[in-house]
This record gives C-alpha cells, structure tokens and sequence, in this order.
C-alpha cells in the first residue's frame, strides 16, 4: 500500500517563506547593530582627534601672526589669550608702547596699546578647549622626569596669558594646553627665543609626549 506524499499548500509556503524573511532580517539588524556599536566609539574618538588638532593649527597660526606682526612693525608684539566660559577662547594683539615689552599692567595703563580688537579662536569651544584631561598627571615636555603641575594653568608664557615677539621675531618660551576634557591633550610650545612652535601630543599608554 502506498503512501500518499502531500505537498504543502502554496499558503503555507508563503508563511515558510515570510518566516524565513523575517528571520533574515533580524540577523541583518543584529549584525547591523553590533557594528554601530564597536564604530560609533571610534568614530567619536576620531572627530575628537581632528577638532583637537583643528584647534592646535589655529593657535600656531595665531602665535606666527603675532610673530610677523612684531617683526613688521619693529617693535614688541604680544598675544593675549582669553579663554572663555564656554570652553572658547578669544585673542588680541598688543604692542609694546614705552620700549619695556608688552605687559598685562601696561595694558591695563594703556600704555601698551591693542592692535586691532579682540578675535575669537573659532576651533575652540567645539569639542576642544584649553585645559587638563582627567586623570593622572601628564610629564613635563620640557622635563619628562617630573609631572607637569599647575594644572589649573593651560595658558603658560612666564606666569602670563602673554605670549611675546620681539622684532628680530624672538619669544617669550611658553606653552598653550588643549584638551578634549576626556583623555586627549595636545601642547603648542613656543620654544627657546627663536619663536618657533611646535605641537606635541600626549600618549598616556606610554606616558610620552610625541
């Protein structure tokens, strides 16, 4: 005796085949989802690393335009930087009025005169400020021996928010800290007397400055 081999219907095919659509796609959205999480950290992180730098390449810009600026007008030029409450920082320009560089009294005395009004430093306030990341203190660039202090201070030109060019386009040695207020942290450092700037970056897993 025989026995009779019955076919699916064409109704419950088409469930099979919804099921098996339905299952497919939510490996799709599983598989989807998994690499929006492992993506979005890093690219977050990445954004992060170009706004800091985007802020960096605009502080060395603004350090060589009062660079040029003293050595065009043969005189002392100074920048002074004012960061702001929002994590901005604005800029200006000062010259040295009575031949003894520019200082923050003889500003206050209009003595020393500003050269144009004050700019505000675009790059900053976009996910980069001056300041510290968390954590454990960074070194020194200048003395990797010892960790950096004050840290309360990003702006550093001989305790001052001054950073000074004569007209040969020598300098007052210092250094501008920037930060993401997370884990990064970059230095733009006028260094020696010779007015050149260099950017540093902070690597905490090996605790050195690059």
């Amino acid at each position: 005796m025989g026995v009779a081999l019955q076919l699916p219907s064409k109704n419950s095919t088409m469930r099979l085949q919804q099921g098996f659509q339905l299952i497919e796609l939510l490996t799709v959205l599983a598989i989807l989802g998994l690499a929006a999480a492992v993506s979005v950290p890093q690219i977050v992180s990445a954004i992060a690393g170009v706004r800091l730098r985007s802020a960096a390449s605009e502080l060395v810009s603004t350090l060589r335009l009062a660079r040029s600026e003293a050595i065009e007008r043969s005189a002392n030029v100074a920048v002074r930087f004012e960061p702001k409450p929002n994590g901005n920082a604005t800029f200006t320009l000062f010259r040295d009025g009575d031949d003894d560089g520019v200082l923050n009294a003889d500003i206050a005395a209009g003595v020393d005169r500003a050269v144009g009004p004050p700019r505000r430093l675009a790059a900053l306030g976009q996910g980069a400020r001056f300041g510290f990341p968390r954590g454990t203190p960074p070194t020194d660039p200048g003395d990797p021996r010892r960790p950096l202090d004050r840290l309360d201070d990003p702006i550093r030109f001989n305790n001052s928010n001054l950073a000074s060019f004569d007209p040969l386009g020598g300098s007052t040695p210092g250094s501008l800290y920037l930060t993401d207020g997370v884990d990064r942290l970059v230095a733009v450092r006028v260094v020696g007397r010779t007015g050149r700037v260099r950017v540093l970056t902070w690597a905490a897993s090996s605790r050195r400055w690059h």
